[in-house]
């Protein structure tokens, strides 16, 4: 649905994008993390249209944004980080815009902007103005003028910052109902439980491209986990590390719950000293620290 291959972007000194790639298949939500600086805003406007490439090429559902901008345009979605609704205009007049504009009408455009409402929990403030709404109700509001043309392929650049519980579990509902949908969908977070959430692949970028692709589970495959062990008073003398606060052993393990059953074995008469026991199997945090690392290095 969208395949984007080779993607340049220089900024005065600055490589934004280094031959950037990604695809991202019908009904697929695809998390695209990385530090600050990786791209990934400058991908999201590229594909948007808002900025040029100095190489590379953008396809979305077959049409291509350089030689058919227009047919690639309908096609897509943005929802940037910033805020970008009209404050002094209802909500409701700005769902009508940003739905005219995508080229909605009438009864098709008051059905779209119905559902939208509903499902952000927005409805009731339909009429108030933009600048009255909350923090929380803005971020929907925002959401909610990209989701409302129910476009093929859509871009959420940071969607959930800031925002309030509420807000967060609303917007991943919606985001979940659209990939079911059938849409492409392209998930830029620094909040990576809600990648989990939303059961992403994911896409991890590094100096303006990306530098591993797949799903959660093979990407964490092999990624060590954690074991940590409070003791009622000090650390046994022979497991005790200097890293550590006393009382507490923390160390990585391949399988740390084999890890914890062979320590809590071995342990003797301190077995009696154990206060807490847990383990921490490896997660998207450790995946990203991970390959970054690892790109740095290289």
């Amino acid at each position: 649905m969208l395949t984007v291959t080779g993607l340049r972007k220089r900024w005065g000194p600055v490589q934004a994008l280094d031959g950037f790639d990604l695809r991202i298949e019908p009904g697929e939500i695809c998390g695209l993390i990385g530090h600050n600086g990786a791209g990934k805003t400058t991908f999201a406007r590229i594909v948007a249209g808002l900025e040029r490439p100095d190489a590379g090429t953008v396809v979305a559902a077959g049409a291509n944004l350089a030689t058919a901008p227009r047919s690639a345009r309908r096609l897509i979605g943005l929802a940037p980080q910033e805020l970008a609704l009209y404050p002094t205009a209802t909500l409701r007049e700005n769902l009508r815009l940003y739905g005219g504009l995508a080229g909605l009408r009438r009864a098709g455009l008051r059905a779209e902007l119905a559902a939208v409402a509903d499902a952000l929990a927005l409805t009731d403030v339909l009429d108030r103005p933009v600048a009255t709404l909350s923090g929380g109700q803005q971020r929907r509001a925002q959401a909610a003028t990209v989701l409302l043309p129910r476009p093929r392929v859509l871009l959420l650049d940071e969607p959930t910052v800031g925002a309030d519980p509420t807000t967060r579990e609303a917007l991943l509902r919606l985001v979940r109902t659209r990939a079911d949908e059938g849409a492409a969908i392209c998930y830029t977070t620094h909040y990576l439980p809600e990648l989990e959430h939303l059961d992403a692949t994911l896409a991890v970028a590094a100096s303006g491209r990306v530098i591993a692709r797949g799903n959660r589970a093979d990407l964490l495959d092999g990624l060590p986990g954690e074991v940590t062990v409070t003791f009622t008073g000090a650390v046994p003398d022979h497991l005790a590390r200097p890293s550590t606060p006393p009382g507490e052993l923390r160390f990585s393990a391949a399988d740390p719950a084999q890890a914890l059953a062979r320590l809590l074995r071995d342990l003797g008469p301190d077995t009696a000293k154990v206060r807490t026991a847990a383990i921490r199997e490896p997660s998207l945090d450790d995946l990203y620290r991970s390959l970054a690392e690892t790109h740095d290095a290289a």
